[in-house]
């Protein structure tokens, strides 16, 4: 069983949500990616993406697309980024996931990418402009590699929800605003009639994403699916640090923060 079913199963017995948090890896370096994500599951992180940066992330706002930039400045590719997964991996079995954009994936070679995801320890993809027509080479090798592709809606997928949700695995994305990654004051879509259309197209676990930025936001929306995801306040974390020690001290903090007030 992937990881990532097994963690949801073990979530639902508990009565729990999944926190599912975000970085860029290799922001600041990728020395301290591998020691991020140690620190955030020790400080309750049930899942964590892991974004491989790009010179276009159109889905992603300012902080997000500012972090591949400095990722990307200092040359980090997507073999490094496996080889530190290949690190994490003789540390934690926590489910790990990547946010790729397609360019990335397919210049990198579809098959290539699923089976060194296999290799090291990746659970799942996410690729936020994939597009339709694209999907079926990626699927065939994401199920024959056992790396879950994992599917991404918006509150505008409505007719498309089916399509989009039918052939996911681990869990569906669901973005709760209009728009790109970022940190928000509140969500004014509909989130009870959002969630429910997806649920009504698929049993796999709900994650909501974008726009969640702190505590509050996490405990007021954590109801609405099965997990919240929390990535561009994180980065902002990782940018105040002056010192690594201060990042690893104010991530493990805020990410501690997160899980407390979902459980809560």
């Amino acid at each position: 069983m992937n990881r990532i079913d097994t963690k949801f199963q073990y979530l639902k017995e508990k009565n729990e949500k999944a926190l599912i948090t975000f970085i860029t890896s290799g922001d600041p370096d990728l020395d301290t990616t591998l020691d991020l994500v140690l620190e955030m599951e020790k400080s309750g992180a049930d899942i964590i993406e892991l974004g491989i940066p790009y010179s276009d992330p159109i889905a992603d706002g300012k902080t997000i697309q500012e972090s591949s930039k400095r990722a990307l400045s200092k040359g980090i590719k997507i073999s490094n980024i496996m080889d530190t997964v290949k690190k994490i991996r003789e540390k934690s079995q926590i489910p790990l996931v990547y946010l790729a954009y397609f360019n990335s994936v397919f210049t990198y070679g579809v098959e290539r990418f699923f089976k060194v995801c296999n290799e090291v320890g990746i659970d799942g993809v996410i690729i936020p402009d994939l597009p339709i027509e694209e999907r079926e080479e990626i699927l065939e090798e994401s199920e024959k590699y056992n790396v879950y592709l994992i599917s991404l809606v918006a509150p505008t997928s409505k007719e498309r929800i089916k399509e989009i949700t039918e052939k996911g695995k681990g869990f569906v994305y669901c973005v709760s605003v209009n728009g790109t990654t970022g940190t928000r004051s509140s969500i004014d879509t509909d989130l009870e009639e959002y969630i429910g259309l997806v649920s009504e197209h698929t049993d796999t676990p709900k994650a909501l994403g974008f726009g969640i930025s702190s505590p509050d936001m996490a405990k007021k929306y954590k109801d609405y699916a099965d997990g919240v995801i929390v990535g561009s306040a994180i980065v902002k974390k990782i940018l105040a640090g002056n010192s690594k020690e201060e990042i690893m001290r104010n991530v493990g903090s805020f990410v501690k923060e997160l899980k407390e007030s979902i459980l809560s």
